[in-house]
């Protein structure tokens, strides 16, 4: 059996090992593969790695032995996952890797917007402590996070761990998602809007669907409290862009902090790049070496489930 893997540098840069995919026999590694080089590379292979790079039903269609579509990744959106259950392909993600990984970049995010560590470390290399004249200096306001109200938006296993550590911080923790949970002890269901009005900080942990799509708009960040804080680590396209950029500027939006944004890498153009009050960063919270070692193994072992008949993690219905 060939296996494929179409773009394996983002999960893999150099740190980790493929050769458990060598178990199961012949297998290539690409680090990226443009659109139009997707079929020759898959070629004959009866297995296909993707992450982003798309499989469509046309791609299906050129690529007669495929047997079996793994992810690289929870999401599995550039997959046509109808196409490949008409064909009897199951097609496997990858769940559950990232939860640790993505819940403490999201209080990293939160605690920069918070206590501004790194901006005043780089006050105090720039020499403004010291020509201060006082034994402290702070250029932000500081914020503590007990007794604020945390709303998370997508009650899976994220935003379970993110509430974890909202109320070990002493926060009020309230949730909705698209369905209500029996009580943990550690976060209270609310309706959408009475999420918008009571949050202090907002925090996305939902997937990108038709019906959250630009969720958070105009007319939402209207509906929260003057002065909220947004943390986006989940999916770029839950964010209007221009109507957060417009909410930061008029300090609606007290602050903001994104791990994710509409098209990815950004561009010049995108309404957040000089938007006030917000921290960007390149779509990391997944990325320690912990949860890509986990995501590794999972995809490995997802293979091995294949080959034995029983595939597991299978996101579009089809059995063996």
């Amino acid at each position: 059996m060939k296996t494929v893997i179409l773009d394996g540098y983002t999960e893999n840069p150099g740190d980790l090992s493929w050769e458990g995919f060598g178990r199961f026999g012949e297998f290539e590694v690409y680090e990226r593969t443009k659109n139009e080089d997707i079929v020759s590379r898959i070629g004959d292979a009866q297995v296909v790695y993707t992450n982003k790079t798309p499989i469509t039903e046309d791609i299906l269609e050129a690529c007669p032995n495929i047997r079996f579509i793994g992810t690289l990744a929870t999401g599995y959106n550039v997959i046509d996952t109808d196409a490949a259950a008409k064909r009897g392909i199951p097609v496997s993600n990858v769940p559950g890797y990232g939860t640790d990984a993505v819940a403490q970049h999201t209080f990293a995010l939160l605690l920069e917007l918070t206590n501004h560590v790194g901006e005043h470390s780089e006050c105090v290399r720039r020499g403004a402590w010291k020509s201060a004249g006082d034994f402290c200096f702070w250029n932000r306001p500081l914020m503590e996070l007990k007794g604020k109200t945390l709303g998370i938006i997508g009650y899976g296993s994220i935003g379970k761990k993110t509430a974890e550590i909202g109320a070990a911080f002493g926060m009020k923790v309230i949730y909705n998602s698209r369905k209500e949970y029996p009580s943990d002890g550690r976060a209270e269901y609310r309706s959408i809007d009475e999420l918008y009005r009571e949050s202090d900080i907002i925090s996305l942990h939902c997937p990108l669907f038709p019906e959250t799509e630009r969720m958070i708009n105009k007319e939402s960040i209207e509906k929260m409290k003057d002065g909220v804080i947004i943390i986006n680590t989940s999916r770029g396209g839950l964010i209007d862009e221009k109507a957060l950029s417009e909410a930061l500027d008029s300090e609606k939006v007290k602050g903001a902090a994104v791990d994710v944004i509409s098209k990815e890498p950004m561009e010049d153009d995108n309404p957040l790049c000089n938007a006030k009050n917000i921290i960007i960063t390149p779509h990391i919270a997944w990325a320690s070496w912990e949860a890509r070692k986990r995501l590794m193994d999972i995809a490995v072992d997802n293979l091995r489930a294949f080959c034995e008949g029983k595939p597991q993690n299978v996101v579009n219905g089809v059995k063996l």
